[in-house]
């Protein structure tokens, strides 16, 4: 416990000022300091003592960015003088608590509520670093002070903002499986059903033997398979730090995963996530269909962005471990002509010999802005290295195709939609 004066308290020994100037001597100076000793004392002597205090907390949980949240701090006094109170509750500032000062008062005897709205700014895990409980004294010249153990945590979850375009792109998926009017078929795809021969059908799926139990001409339907597993490889990279906007690429390319999660999973695929960068950060694999969603929203949010390098070789034999030949590879990471030439462009070649693999990254949409400046000197130079910028991306793009990559390259906003159609694209190609 601590012991301190309030700004009163500190004032109240400037009353012994006009004694010191009528008895300027040491035997004043010293009654006065035991006067105002015996003063502060007294007071002290009635304060309520903070470490009798019971406070409780009802932590908040979860909330989507976006959202708030509501929590509570209960205070209990089992003692018999009223308490009056200061209480700190000191959280992190992108928690977004409304009031982190309070002035509370409670009876002996009774328990007390503070109520708390926490609005986070930020992606991750949220904490209180203390709570500092202050009682004051019945005459405000002094305050005990105590620091009881309640922790507080809260997880701001990912605002998955693409949500939004998950209907759209489900209709075209309900349209390649064959449960509206459109029927799709190629390579690798399952069959469905037969038909009558319509013009415009490709002859190749004309099914003869049929023609001939039926004496007319049939065509055979297919749609997309299901249950392929899919793997959504996100880069946490020094590189997933940089900030498109007002947000991390990290954030972008997480809600792009979020997207192509929920999409696949209405197509019945199997869906498993890995973050990493050195090591592997976060796993979401095994989740059943009805929770992995939920999954990957609840241990994707805490992942931040570490200050190294991609180990690429790693990234390859986690992902050899992870799949059987075949499954879709989709990774997470910025094209970037050093980052490409370092090390993913070998290990892309391989993967994308044994799997369909996609590249995706996030694009930064002030290149273009820069790119067409012309208002000056500077202005001009600032354009042509966004463009010579821009050309060394789509050489480090053009790489990765031409080792069997399908590579996806967008702003933050448009990338989840554009990834969600590679998906819709390579299922109707008949790719997966």
């Amino acid at each position: 416990m601590r012991i301190s004066l309030t700004v009163p308290g500190a004032l109240t020994a400037l009353a012994a000022a006009p004694f010191l100037l009528l008895w300027p001597s040491a035997w004043t100076l010293l009654a006065c300091a035991l006067a105002w000793c015996a003063l502060i004392g007294t007071d002290l002597l009635r304060t309520a003592d903070p470490r009798t205090l019971r406070v409780r907390r009802e932590n908040p949980g979860q909330v989507r960015l976006g959202s708030s949240a509501d929590g509570r701090l209960l205070v209990t006094n089992p003692g018999t003088r009223r308490a009056v109170l200061h209480l700190r509750d000191a959280w992190n500032p992108t928690a977004g608590l409304a009031a982190q000062r309070t002035r509370l008062t409670v009876p002996g005897g009774e328990r007390r509520a503070v109520a708390q709205t926490f609005t986070p700014t930020r992606r991750g895990p949220h904490s209180s670093r203390a709570v500092v409980v202050d009682s004051l004294s019945p005459w405000g010249l002094a305050r005990r002070s105590a620091r009881p153990e309640v922790p507080g945590t809260l997880l701001a979850l990912h605002a998955f903002a693409s949500r939004k375009h998950l209907p759209s792109r489900v209709r075209r998926l309900r349209e390649l499986e064959g449960l509206a009017a459109v029927h799709q078929r190629g390579q690798g795809t399952e069959f469905d059903s037969l038909r009558d021969f319509v013009d415009g059908d490709d002859v190749r799926s004309i099914d003869w033997r049929a023609t001939a139990r039926r004496r007319s001409v049939v065509v055979r339907t297919w749609r997309p398979e299901r249950d392929r597993h899919v793997l959504v490889v996100v880069d946490t990279s020094r590189t997933s730090a940089a900030r498109i906007g007002e947000e991390p690429r990290l954030d972008a390319a997480l809600d792009a995963a979020l997207l192509l999660t929920a999409l696949a999973t209405e197509a019945g695929d199997r869906v498993d996530v890995l973050c990493i960068d050195r090591i592997p950060h976060v796993s979401v694999a095994g989740s059943s269909p009805r929770t992995v969603l939920h999954d990957v929203v609840a241990a994707t949010s805490p992942v931040q962005p570490a200050l190294v390098e991609t180990d690429w070789e790693r990234v390859a034999a986690e992902v050899a471990a992870r799949t059987r030949r075949h499954a879709l590879v989709v990774l997470l990471t910025p094209v970037e002509p050093s980052l490409v030439e370092q090390g993913l462009l070998p290990v892309a070649s391989r993967l994308a010999a044994s799997h369909p693999l996609v590249v995706a990254s996030v694009a930064d949409p002030s290149l273009e802005a820069l790119a067409a400046g012309r208002d000056d000197a500077e202005a001009v130079y600032r354009a042509a290295a966004a463009a010579r910028t821009g050309l060394e991306r789509d050489g480090a793009a053009q790489a990765l195709s031409r080792c069997g990559a399908h590579v996806v390259d967008a702003g933050p906003e448009a990338l989840p939609q554009a990834l969600a159609d590679e998906y819709l694209r390579l299922k109707a190609a008949g790719r997966l």
